[in-house]
């Protein structure tokens, strides 16, 4: 929320002003293309440009040498690339670029293929999990200036890792005069506070016992497979184990299993909780977006809407009508709900016209989860932003949160404000699974 898509777009109006020649690709997930659409008809009327999008595109491709602006995404340039390669860009530029974040994936490779004057990666998260993210984006923009792969990982990685402070010192430097970087502390001034809490919730007594015996069962068989295989190869089996851990802390409707004395009708004390504080909220003329990672889990509060006949709106990954929903809530004083899967909204959209923010559960990466919130909290918002992370004690989510906490380091040091996820270690592990 501080500016990233008009700066870009001022850019761009500026060097065509100034007699730059040929089209400048932008690069951007499927979910904001409407909005940069949007906000270039607003800002850039005057640039002519050109929405690859759909599935006949021949017709688009022809009208991209003469365009100002090409807008197209991520999923559609690896499709496309043969026609894109063939223009002479004068600058791509890559939204999200977190979205290249692995330099070995096909997306990653396709944009390295495409011909430009000039390269720019624009992110909320420049580093989500660790420092080979940072020399994937430097590949894309300046091939070889970090190094191959196996030098960087070797000579730079490592020793950060291990504590060389040195070596952390060199690579900031090197790469500090390639970073126009803007903090909400620059634009303080602009925005007013976000209050940030956590609400700590009490499971059911069912609900508890449930979650115990399945955390004891579940130890056991990821652990058994770690001696086994060791840590790398038993990630899913850890994943898969952690999954139904924190669905149980949601809602014990979102598990799907056979097992002695479970009944998915039991209550969510969290769920509960969660009724209580929707409908204080909504009594008190606040607007607030509800985040979860499970889509699941917002179908169950959607019908818990439909029955209490509170107006919302509602956006996961399958939602066609996503700008009509945002347009919606952000228009309609009588709508003070949306419910948003985090993978479709946790970035891109604007949605100033709330000012609460329910997290309905963690997520490993508290950058993803700050980007969510900053929906609401952006240039736009007048008032305070109240945002609440909800945690079931004594479970699996409050050990997430120590994760968080612990993980906080290494990006953190390169470009302040990232998180930086290690991998995990056996005694972390088994804290993951205590009762």
């Amino acid at each position: 929320g501080l500016g990233k898509t008009i700066q870009t777009l001022s850019f761009i109006q500026h060097m065509v002003n100034k007699g730059a020649t040929g089209p400048n690709l932008i690069v951007v997930p499927t979910s904001v293309l409407p909005n940069w659409d949007r906000e270039a008809s607003k800002f850039v009327p005057k640039l002519s440009r050109v929405i690859v999008y759909g599935t006949r595109r021949e017709s688009i491709f022809r009208k991209i040498a003469d365009a100002d602006l090409v807008i197209t995404t991520y999923a559609l340039l690896r499709r496309d690339l043969e026609e894109l390669e063939q223009h002479n860009f004068n600058a791509i530029i890559l939204d999200e670029a977190q979205n290249i974040k692995n330099p070995n994936t096909i997306t990653a490779r396709a944009v390295r293929n495409i011909h430009a004057r000039m390269r720019l990666c624009l992110s909320g998260t420049p580093i989500e999990n660790n420092l080979f993210e940072l020399w994937s984006l430097f590949e894309f923009l300046m091939p070889g200036f970090l190094g191959s792969q196996h030098a960087f990982q070797r000579g730079v990685i490592k020793p950060i890792k291990e504590g060389d402070a040195e070596t952390l010192e060199y690579l900031r430097s090197r790469v500090k005069p390639f970073i126009l970087r803007r903090t909400k502390a620059e634009v303080v001034r602009d925005l007013p506070p976000k209050i940030e809490s956590v609400t700590y919730c009490a499971l059911a007594d069912e609900q508890a016992e449930l979650y115990a015996a399945l955390a004891r069962k579940l130890r056991d068989q990821v652990l058994a497979d770690v001696d086994q295989k060791g840590m790398a190869k038993s990630q899913m089996s850890i994943l898969d184990a952690l999954l139904k851990l924190r669905q149980i802390c949601c809602h014990p409707k979102l598990l799907k299993m056979d097992m002695p004395g479970f009944n998915s009708n039991m209550v969510s004390g969290k769920f509960e909780a969660f009724k209580d504080m929707i409908i204080d909220i909504v009594e008190e003329g606040h607007k607030v977006l509800v985040f979860s990672q499970f889509v699941q889990m917002l179908q169950q509060i959607r019908g818990w809407l439909q029955m209490t006949d509170i107006p919302f709106c509602y956006l996961d990954g399958s939602s066609k009508d996503r700008l009509e929903q945002v347009d919606r809530f952000n228009n309609s004083p009588d709508i003070p709900i949306f419910l948003i899967s985090l993978k479709a909204g946790g970035t891109g959209l604007n949605l100033t016209s709330a000012d609460y923010v329910i997290h309905y559960d963690p997520w490993w990466n508290p950058a993803v989860e700050s980007q969510a919130t900053d929906r609401a909290h952006r240039i736009g918002q007048a008032r305070q932003v109240f945002s609440y992370k909800l945690i079931c004690q004594n479970t699996v989510e409050e050990k997430i949160l120590k994760l968080q906490d612990m993980k906080r380091g290494v990006a953190e040091a390169v470009i302040p404000g990232q998180d930086s996820w290690k991998s995990l270690t056996r005694e972390a592990l088994e804290m993951l699974f205590e009762v």
